[in-house]
C-alpha cells in the first residue's frame, strides 16, 4: 500500500494555502512535515482525510484516487489523530479505543474487534487502564489513548497533527516514540505535524519544510535543517550543531524584514528526491524575486 500526494492546491476563499503539493510516503518511515504558522501543514493533512476537497490534484492509495474511494474504506486504510484538545468524553479507555473498530463492524462487535483491541492496548501500554474514564486521564494519557484508537482502524497510514501539543517534556518523548515504534514495527506509513524542529529532526527519518503552502526544502533531517533553510522559511538566525540523535536548532534572534537570506530550491529538485515526476518548469517564487 502507497500513499502519493500529487499537486496539491487549496484555498481558503480568495486564500491560497496550498500551492501545489506533492509527495510520496515510504512504508516503515517517518515523514514529518514543519514550517511556520500559515504554511499550510494541517491543512494539508485534513486534505489526505477528506476533511477538506482540494481544488487541485490528486490523493492516491496503489494507484486508486481517494475521491473514489467510499468513507468506510479510506477509514480502513487511514488512521488520523488531530490536534490534542481539552474535550472529556463520558467514555472508558476501553470504549474510545472500540470505536477506532466502526470501519470493521456490521451488526454488531464481534470477538475479532475485541481481541484487536486487546492487542493494540496491550502495545500501546493501556491495557491496566482500560476502565478508567477518559475524564480522569492526563494530557498525555489521553493522546495515547486517541492513537490507540487509530491504530484499532488497522489503518496503512497514519496522520498526525502536532501529536506533542500541550504535552510535557515526557509524554512528548513517550508519544514520538510510540509513533516511531508503528511505523518501524508495524511497517506503517507515517505522515506528522510538528512545529517543534528538534523533535522532529529526532524523531523523522525524513522532512519536507513547507514555506507559503509550497514545499522550501525536503530530505533527512540534516538535509533541511540548515541556517540558511531556518532563516529562510522562519525568519530567524539560528546555530544548528549535529548530534547523534540529528541536529539540533538553537533559535539566535530574529531578522528584521528585508534581511532574511533566500535560497533557490527548484522543484525538480526536490520532486525527484520525493519520487514525484516533475512535468514543467518552476522554482520557488521568492527565489525568482517575484510571486506567482
Amino acid at each position: 500500500m502507497q500513499l502519493v500526494i500529487q499537486d496539491i492546491f487549496f484555498a481558503y476563499g480568495s486564500c491560497s494555502v496550498l500551492k501545489g503539493v506533492s509527495m510520496e510516503v515510504v512504508p516503515g518511515q517517518v515523514l514529518s512535515i514543519v514550517g511556520p504558522n500559515g504554511s499550510g501543514k494541517s491543512t494539508f493533512l485534513r486534505c489526505l482525510t477528506r476533511v477538506l476537497k482540494p481544488q487541485g490534484g490528486a490523493v492516491f492509495f496503489d494507484g486508486r484516487e481517494t475521491a473514489q474511494i467510499s468513507s468506510r474504506e479510506l477509514a480502513r486504510l487511514l488512521g488520523y489523530v488531530p490536534q490534542a484538545g481539552a474535550e472529556a468524553f463520558p467514555f472508558t479507555v476501553l470504549e474510545t479505543v472500540l470505536m477506532g473498530r466502526k470501519p470493521h463492524l456490521n451488526w454488531g462487535v464481534a470477538q475479532k474487534d475485541l481481541d484487536v483491541v486487546a492487542q493494540v492496548m496491550q502495545f500501546m501500554g493501556l491495557a491496566e487502564m482500560a476502565q478508567r474514564p477518559m475524564d480522569q486521564l492526563s494530557g498525555g494519557q489521553k493522546q495515547k489513548v486517541f492513537i490507540a484508537r487509530a491504530l484499532a482502524q488497522e489503518p496503512k497510514v497514519f496522520l498526525f497533527d502536532e501529536p506533542t501539543s500541550s504535552l510535557d517534556i515526557r509524554h512528548q518523548l513517550e508519544v514520538l516514540e510510540l509513533v516511531g515504534k508503528l511505523a518501524r514495527q508495524k511497517r506503517c506509513q507515517v505522515v506528522m505535524v510538528l512545529h517543534d524542529l528538534n523533535l522532529a529532526a529526532r524523531f523523522s527519518d525524513r522532512m519536507v519544510m513547507l514555506k507559503d503552502g509550497l514545499i522550501f526544502a525536503a530530505g533527512q533531517p540534516r538535509e533541511v535543517l540548515t541556517p540558511e533553510n531556518v532563516g529562510a522559511v522562519y525568519g530567524v538566525e539560528a546555530s544548528i550543531t549535529d548530534s547523534a540523535r540529528g541536529p539540533y536548532v538553537l533559535p539566535l534572534r530574529p531578522v528584521a524584514a528585508g534581511t532574511v537570506p533566500q535560497q533557490a530550491r527548484q522543484l525538480p529538485e526536490i520532486l525527484k528526491w520525493l519520487k514525484v515526476p516533475f512535468k514543467g518548469k518552476w522554482a520557488y517564487p521568492e527565489a525568482q524575486g517575484g510571486n506567482e
